[in-house]
């Protein structure tokens, strides 16, 4: 079950940079460590409800109906082209040493939460992904389903964290230098732009 197949998986997946690895790294950027950790904690928040799907089985009803998988998904695409405008809109100057956070915890994990579960691939991901690790014949498939997510979860939750450190520990070079700034900025409005295109553009 918790198989190495398992965690190689599970961690390539994790690490191949995407909308959650893009908004942890942007928020360890402009507004610090503890900012990037509670971004980092509603991106594995976000991924509950599509892993709750899959053990629910209501991925396979999302999987055939095109309507609910459409209406998330273009709700994803809205979301995340909000981000990109914002992002790209914002000119304030990053900062060391602010009195108080741009933004508060609680905005921090709500707006990571949004990016991660207003994308319905991961509920199909998750269909695709989860049962191939379930034990056959085993004393019931739910602890087996609940045990792979809850490593998966605690998996990415430490890489996320990891990558917010890494973009923290450039934070000094980007602030001291306004074109790094300003190309940082476009870089993530366009990739969120982008990642909501693909979406926009994906099939079931």
């Amino acid at each position: 079950m918790i198989s190495a197949e398992f965690l190689v998986t599970s961690l390539i997946v994790v690490l191949v940079p995407g909308t959650g690895v893009i908004f942890t790294v942007s928020t360890g950027i402009t507004q610090g460590r503890k900012a990037s950790f509670y971004a980092a904690l509603g991106c594995t928040a976000g991924i509950i409800p599509h892993l709750a799907a899959t053990i629910l089985g209501l991925a396979a009803v999302m999987h055939t109906g095109a309507l609910a998988f459409q209406t998330l998904k273009y709700a994803g695409v809205a979301y995340l082209l909000y981000i990109a405008y914002g992002t790209w809109r914002d000119t304030s100057v990053f900062a060391l040493d602010s009195v108080s956070p741009r933004s508060t915890a609680l905005s921090l994990v709500v707006k990571a939460f949004m990016l991660n579960i207003l994308n319905p691939k991961l509920t199909i991901f998750f269909l695709a992904f989860l049962p191939q690790f379930v034990t056959p014949g085993a004393a019931g498939s739910l602890p087996q389903l609940l045990l792979l997510s809850g490593v998966f979860m605690a998996m990415t939750f430490v890489v996320f964290v990891v990558y917010g450190l890494l973009a923290n520990a450039f934070r000094t070079t980007v602030i001291t230098s306004e074109p790094v700034q300003a190309w940082l900025r476009r870089s993530f409005a366009a990739a969120f732009a982008g990642l909501g295109a693909h979406l926009a553009f994906s099939e079931k």
